[in-house]
Formats: C-alpha cells, structure tokens, sequence
C-alpha cells in the first residue's frame, strides 16, 4: 500500500472524495491529510521499538571518553538505543546507560562500577571509564525513517505518492481517520478507540517476545561459564 492508496482508503472510509494525487494536490483538504499522515507516521514511529525499524550497529572504541556523534557511529537516521542491547563484545560485558547527575558524581569521584557507563550528550556516545582502543561495541537502535520510496529508500516523512510505510499502513490509516475527525471537530472517540486496540495489539504482537513461565524451561542455557540442571534443589 502507497501513500496514495492509503490516502485514497482513508477517504473511502471517511465519505468523502477519493484523490488521484497526494503530493503536489491543490486541494485543501488532501493538503490536510497529507499533513495528518506524516503526523500519524512520525507518532506511530515512537509507540514502541518496532522490529521494523530497529537496527544494529557495532562501533570500535577509541581510548578517549567522548566516542563520536551518534550520527557518525549509527548513521543520519538514528533516533535512540533500544535498552538493553548494549555490550561491549570485546569483554563481554554490558555498558549501563547513567543519568546526568551518576555522571557528574562518576566524574568527580573518578569511581565507576564493575561495568562501563555511558551517556549521550550534544548527540555524542560519551564512556566511563575510557575504554581501551579497539574494543567492539554493539547496540541496537531506532531508525528515523519510518517510510522509504519505492525503491527502499528511507525516509523520515512522505514526500512522493508511491512511498510505502514501514510500519503497518492499515493502522497508519485508522490513524489519519481519527485525527481528520479530531481536526474536523467531529466526534472521533469511536475512531480513536479502534485505532488505540489496533496499535496496543501490533505491538503486542511485533517481533518475538519472550513469555513468562514460572516452570522448567528445557533446554535453556544459563550465561557464564557453567550450567546448572532444571530441578528441585535440596537447600
């Protein structure tokens, strides 16, 4: 599905007037929805850490605390770190990210824990304490680009008719009817609470994600350098 297809749906679904065209239309009220759709894109881009949009990028340290721009090291569409996934390979241990004030109290004391530490700030990846040259880092982020052209480029925002989301294009569309009815002053709590279960069960659904199990779990290996069998334990 386009932007134009989506644009086209969305005004079947409203009653009112299907365009041949979305960029570039004169019409006020496609002007509108074009607006509507790039505000639908970008929100729904930052409801959760899509598995569409996520991406991995591994960096190798240089001896000095300020690493680079995110910028340089992720790319020009990085947006943030998804928690968690960030490791220094090298050494096999997690960097945890640190708030403003543990930094300035990291940077005072000149004390940092058993693991690294880091920051961004100004858009640069800052490390405590400085890591050795060489070492590989590896995170995975948040792409930007929640759309591309047809020829799978991304893209931060529509811009041409065949642009296709990345995301799924239905619950974009679900989401230009609400807010074309929020922006008409009509009534849109029916549309919007369509729209809210749509994105709860997406996410729900996005990726795979581990479930809770409160039994034996066959076959799981534990992290380190031993395995302990699955059992009743006498204590």
């Amino acid at each position: 599905m386009s932007l134009l297809t989506m644009v086209q749906n969305a005004c079947k679904s409203l009653a009112i007037s299907s365009p041949t065209q979305v960029i570039g239309s004169t019409d006020a009220q496609i002007i509108q929805l074009t607006a509507l759709a790039n505000t639908e894109g970008a929100e729904l881009a930052e409801r959760g850490p899509w598995q569409i949009l996520a991406r991995e990028t591994t960096h190798t340290t240089t001896a000095a605390e300020d690493q680079g721009l995110m910028t340089t090291i992720a790319g020009s569409e990085f947006n943030y770190i998804i928690p968690d996934t960030f490791w220094n390979r090298s050494q096999n241990v997690p960097l945890l990210p640190t708030s403003p004030t543990e930094w300035a109290r990291m940077k005072s004391a000149q004390v940092v824990g058993p693991y690294s530490r880091f920051r961004i700030r100004g858009g640069r990846l800052r490390v405590l304490p400085v890591p050795t040259a060489g070492h590989t880092l590896a995170f995975e982020w948040i792409t930007l680009n929640w759309c591309e052209s047809s020829a799978g480029t991304g893209k931060s925002a529509w811009s041409v008719d065949t642009d296709v989301g990345r995301l799924e294009e239905d619950l974009m569309k679900l989401g230009i009817m609400w807010r074309w009815l929020e922006a008409k002053g009509l009534d849109y709590s029916q549309a919007f609470n369509v729209y809210e279960l749509a994105v709860k069960d997406a996410l729900a659904r996005d990726g795979v994600a581990p479930h809770l199990n409160m039994g034996a779990r066959p076959g799981a290996l534990l992290m380190g350098r031993r395995n302990v069998s699955t059992g009743s334990w006498s204590l």
